[in-house]
């Protein structure tokens, strides 16, 4: 039998979305969405550092070589900010969710709407009322099922215990349902657990999600069932240092996947990598390097999104700055 081609990725475009003069001094956690006018949104928290009481939710609009001066879109209190997520409907508008609070375990989930791509934004709202732990999309992005359904892929962190769960609506991101802990056998996953789900549907009702792991893999769950019940928790091939990823699935099924290419729990978040796979993630012949470094430098918390067959990622650069890369992939 011969052999089947690899897919091939190609770089488009290479920036950051800002420059050395910004109004705080790290940027982390960036997160992106194309918009209707051709530009792309991208926001990060932003501030003195993570964790940091004076850290807020930050905004630029445009494009490779020409982004807006940065803005920063939420601040609700002086508590840290964290972990944006951008999200355009089907209507065209965009929701951009963020966390607010001092630690992890009691953080809210707020949201902002923008009805003209980005130039003037909603006041903000909590996504659940009066929830501590965070509900929604705790980093990465949400998807919109065959059915209509949102799903987001959600985690709760306590007392360095983490368990991952989905959040869905069904009424347009009005309400959500939150769905059981994802079942995790502690002796095969060890450390702290898993977090931070991404999400793709590959057929009506069968969805899937990767997740980050304290377990030198990244890890994976199916579901048969739109998102309700899920597949015990396992490893895939694939490692991870106890960092954050992103997947995204192409025209045709082809899965995209930004990932620090690295194991270990808290291990080096150099390099970061793009890898692509044909047969709905079981291997990934393709990986390619997005950026690399030091062992000690820090290339990390990447998002993409796809339009047509390239892909768009923004990742943290050192904790100093948001880089932006697109690429195109072909099978």
């Amino acid at each position: 039998m011969r052999q089947q081609p690899k897919p091939t990725v190609t770089p488009l475009t290479s920036d950051f979305v800002f420059g050395d003069d910004r109004d705080f001094a790290q940027a982390h956690a960036s997160t992106l969405v194309r918009t209707n006018d051709g530009n792309f949104l991208v926001a990060w928290f932003g501030g003195t550092h993570e964790k940091h009481d004076d850290v807020g939710i930050w905004l630029t609009k445009g494009n490779a070589g020409n982004f807006s001066r940065p803005v920063e879109v939420a601040k609700i209190r002086e508590d840290a900010h964290w972990n944006p997520v951008l999200f355009k409907e089907a209507s065209g508008d965009i929701i951009l969710y963020f966390k607010v609070g001092k630690t992890i375990d009691n953080w809210e989930t707020w949201w902002i709407r923008t009805t003209d791509n980005g130039a003037t934004w909603s006041a903000p709202a909590e996504l659940v009322a009066g929830d501590k732990g965070g509900r929604g999309p705790v980093r990465n992005k949400p998807i919109t099922l065959a059915d209509g359904s949102l799903l987001s892929g959600s985690s709760k962190e306590t007392n360095k215990v983490w368990d991952a769960f989905v959040d869905r609506s069904t009424d347009n991101g009005k309400t959500w349902t939150k769905s059981e802990f994802l079942p995790l056998d502690r002796t095969a996953i060890e450390g702290e657990g898993i977090i931070q789900p991404t999400l793709w549907e590959s057929a009506p009702d069968k969805v899937h999600m990767l997740l980050r792991s304290s377990a030198g893999a990244i890890c994976r769950s199916d579901s048969e069932d739109g998102g309700v019940t899920w597949s015990p928790v396992y490893k895939t091939s694939l490692p991870n240092p106890n960092s954050g990823i992103d997947v995204v699935k192409l025209p045709g099924g082809m899965l995209a996947l930004a990932f620090n290419n690295t194991s270990g729990n808290w291990g080096s978040r150099s390099p970061l990598s793009l890898g692509v796979s044909t047969d709905n993630g079981l291997t990934w012949p393709t990986i390619v390097d997005i950026d690399k470094g030091t062992e000690e430098e820090e290339f990390s918390y990447p998002a993409i999104i796809q339009y047509g067959d390239t892909v768009a990622v923004t990742y943290t650069w050192k904790r100093q700055k948001i880089a932006f890369k697109s690429f195109l992939v072909k099978n």
